[in-house]
């Protein structure tokens, strides 16, 4: 089968792919697929899933036959990351889908009991006296913009800058971007929101989405907040009003390196710099123009430590900080983080304690939040069980986000599944979530539900599916009114 697409969208081609660790290490692949169509479809996969924002620079050709489709591939040692040993041994794997009858197909066995597929490469041998490429890319810019209306008439501006790409070493990359100009970038929908949250946004700016897996540990990073709106309003007086109001920061640059070494240790540092925005007000009376600022100098920073061993474990120490010239709110928010393994990958053990400090005008807010997570993630029977605790003055929006705040919960999760076809089905899977949620200061409900869902493909790949959800206990939302002491009753269903 056959589908022409845009890069990294596999749509209903066959393709064929090559996984390539040059570290043999199970921490990360680079994979590069090529469907019938010659599209070309590369990521970089951890344990935490793929990545498809990465691109590499490879090539690659497609010829089909009477018979069949053969590719060629050709991927440069500066597409890839490996030691510069001068005997190497790496991991390896080949895989090919049959999309008509969804077959799938590796060079090396891989166990579907195991979740974790990056850690069951085959072995290349004999690779000697190669040594990694020097990694230096140059992209600089320029643009130049007209704006017309007829309130201000005719403006013109012209930005220049550079974005920057350095192989430090085998392990470590250097990314940098000076005074860029993201106006090229996607816009973001237009989106009416009435719900008691701020909306999220995707982010579309490269610097921010490639080769970003290490700083989004502990979901502590939302990019959209450097560069994004000021954080306060202006002073509004009596017979003032607004004349001119930002609605974005200007970057004015930002770097971040990320690499990890030969003992497993993952090491991410970003820091980005904004300038200062200012308002303009005019007093509607005597016509004077005064400014103010809403948004002084900011430096942006995220420092990430991930330690893994034994190819699927890892214990990470996560810290962000904003700090912003003058009497300004600076905030500061720490994490440890850790994932524990068996050897075969049966049972998993996980969890978190982050810690939040803001300091404001009204002085400083603490806050805390841990969450404990334990489970078989293989086999036919899977189930896990995870509790979190939310303290009310967590608050990691500075350079996160987060939505709410103040409440516990606790989670049940268990499956079975068959893991080879039968007589009737190709693939079988019946599953139940449980969950509550509890305010912290009242006890009250927030959310209870009990889900059941049953999944199946039959010989033909006809999918079949069913399931249903109820809320056994009437739940209160502390949220919707927007005022502290009053809810929204929600019945039981």
């Amino acid at each position: 089968m056959k589908e022409i697409t845009e890069r990294d969208k596999f749509g209903t081609s066959d393709f064929f792919g090559i996984f390539i660790n040059g570290y043999n290490d199970g921490q990360q692949d680079f994979r590069f697929f090529v469907s019938t169509a010659g599209t070309q479809m590369d990521c970089l996969a951890t344990e935490s899933g793929e990545d498809y924002s990465w691109d590499g620079i490879w090539y690659s050709n497609v010829n089909l036959t009477d018979y069949g489709w053969t590719v060629e591939m050709k991927i440069p040692y500066a597409a890839l990351r490996f030691s510069e040993q001068k005997e190497q041994i790496w991991g390896v794997n080949f895989f090919r889908e049959i999309r008509r009858d969804r077959q799938k197909f590796t060079w090396n066995r891989i166990d579907n009991k195991i979740g974790n597929t990056i850690t069951q490469a085959g072995i290349l041998e004999g690779i000697q006296d190669i040594k990694p490429p020097t990694r230096l890319f140059l992209i600089p810019y320029s643009s130049y913009y007209i704006n017309n209306n007829k309130a201000n008439g005719t403006n013109t501006e012209f930005k220049a800058g550079m974005d920057i790409k350095y192989g430090i070493n085998d392990s470590f990359t250097l990314d940098a971007i000076l005074v860029p100009d993201f106006g090229q970038t996607a816009f973001d929908n237009v989106v009416l929101n009435l719900g008691p949250f701020e909306q999220q946004f995707n982010e579309n700016r490269p610097f921010f989405t490639e080769g970003t897996d290490m700083f989004n540990k502990g979901s502590l990073l939302y990019s959209r907040r450097i560069g994004g709106s000021p954080s306060t309003s202006p002073d509004v007086g009596e017979n003032e009003e607004i004349q001119q109001y930002p609605s974005r920061i200007n970057l004015i640059n930002a770097v971040k390196i990320s690499g990890r070494t030969s003992k497993g240790l993952g090491i991410g540092v970003m820091n980005a710099v904004t300038e200062k925005a200012e308002a303009t007000i005019r007093n509607s009376e005597t016509g004077a123009i005064r400014s103010e600022v809403v948004e002084p100098l900011a430096n942006y920073n995220i420092l990430v430590l991930d330690q893994r061993f034994r190819k699927n474990s890892s214990v990470s120490v996560v810290n962000t900080s904003v700090i912003r010239e003058g009497a300004f709110r600076d905030a500061n928010v720490s994490a440890f983080l850790f994932d524990l393994n068996t050897k075969a990958n049966t049972y998993n053990l996980s969890g978190n304690v982050k810690f939040s400090h803001v300091n404001d005008f009204d002085g400083n807010k603490n806050g805390y939040t841990a969450y404990l997570n334990f489970g078989k993630t293989s086999g036919n029977y899977r189930f896990s069980t995870n509790a979190s605790y939310i303290s009310d003055q967590y608050d990691i929006n500075d350079l996160g986000i987060i939505f709410m705040t103040n409440y516990h919960n606790l989670t049940f999760n268990s499956s079975y599944r068959i893991l080879n076809p039968n007589k009737t089905f190709n693939t079988f899977k019946i599953s139940t979530i449980t969950y509550t949620e509890l305010e912290n200061v009242t006890g009250k409900p927030q959310e209870a539900s009990l889900e059941f869902n049953l999944e199946t493909t039959d010989k033909k790949n006809h999918y079949f599916g069913a399931g249903f959800l109820v809320s056994p206990f009437e739940t209160f939302d502390f949220y919707q009114p927007r005022k502290d002491g009053r809810y929204v009753y929600n019945p039981k269903y």
